[in-house]
């Protein structure tokens, strides 16, 4: 049974996080829920971009979290990663990042430094996945998710790849290991696709369009930097390609638990929030300098 859609929305005003990354939040600021999309949490979007050339660093520099995982994907433009657990590394495009910071990791992100010298096209996304209460506190880890490590699947006729980086698409698994069930995948379509996706009724699901224009389970066509949400009335989503698109699907189980959100921590309550506070500001998060 197809999914009825509940909304149809763009993202939030664009703002600067850092001096990197022009973003707009689709949720949680750009609704009025913060569990809605759980296990997701956040997603900013980085819409395709001109940066000028540069030999400044460019980007986020130190900052902890706690309590949830970052994944963040790279479609145009490259961004350095490094951690206070000795991690590093380059996110090329089509490449994906999935950090866990669990009990608490200091990162920083910036413009990889040729790509910045040269300047150019940025284009990407960042989400945010909660983590289960106990997994709240797990080893920090770092993921990366190359392009010959992400699974693809051909769609029939030639007419695009469905890229799987976490969960499943039909019998292929994606290469992310998760602490939660979840979907993430990375559609690239041509005029005339058509995609069945598969999800359990109770997932929370939602596509966005980064490029072209779609069609989904028989909606108005819907353009770029547009969200759909979907009720959880249904196990499928079939998505059909006006144009060349690329699309972020996400499908996900809730995680029916209390959440308590301040600034870089998810957590379960105030009192685990404070103390996510307390062990930063005493070192416990580790080192790292920009």
């Amino acid at each position: 049974m197809k999914r009825t859609i509940e909304r149809v929305f763009k993202g939030m005003p664009e703002h600067w996080v850092g001096n990197g990354f022009h973003v707009s939040n689709y949720f949680p600021a750009a609704t009025d829920f913060e569990k809605r999309m759980s296990p997701f949490f956040l997603l900013d979007y980085q819409k395709p971009e001109e940066y000028e050339p540069t030999t400044m660093k460019r980007g986020v520099g130190t900052h902890p979290h706690r309590g949830f995982e970052t994944v963040t994907i790279a479609y145009q433009g490259s961004v350095a990663h490094h951690d206070s657990a000795g991690n590093g590394g380059v996110i090329n495009p089509g490449e994906v990042q999935w950090m866990t910071a669990g009990k608490g990791i200091l990162h920083n992100e910036f413009h990889e430094a040729s790509f910045a010298k040269k300047g150019g096209i940025l284009h990407m996304i960042q989400i945010w996945v909660n983590l289960p209460k106990k997994d709240k506190l797990a080893i920090p880890n770092y993921q990366a998710l190359t392009n010959s490590s992400i699974a693809e699947v051909a769609l029939s006729r030639d007419l695009g790849l469905v890229r799987v980086i976490s969960g499943a698409y039909e019998e292929t698994k994606g290469p992310a290991r998760t602490f939660s069930p979840a979907h993430m995948l990375d559609l690239r379509l041509k005029p005339g696709a058509k995609v069945r996706l598969p999800t359990p009724k109770d997932y929370n699901t939602a596509l966005l369009v980064l490029q072209g224009k779609v069609k989904a389970n028989g909606s108005a066509a819907v353009s770029e930097g547009e969200f759909i949400l979907f009720k959880n009335d249904g196990d499928e989503v079939i998505v059909d390609s006006v144009t060349d698109s690329i699309v972020m699907f996400l499908s996900g189980a809730p995680i029916e638990e209390p959440l308590v959100h301040y600034g870089p921590f998810v957590m379960n309550s105030v009192d685990e929030i404070n103390q996510a506070i307390e062990d930063y500001n005493s070192g416990k998060f580790g080192h790292l300098k920009d």
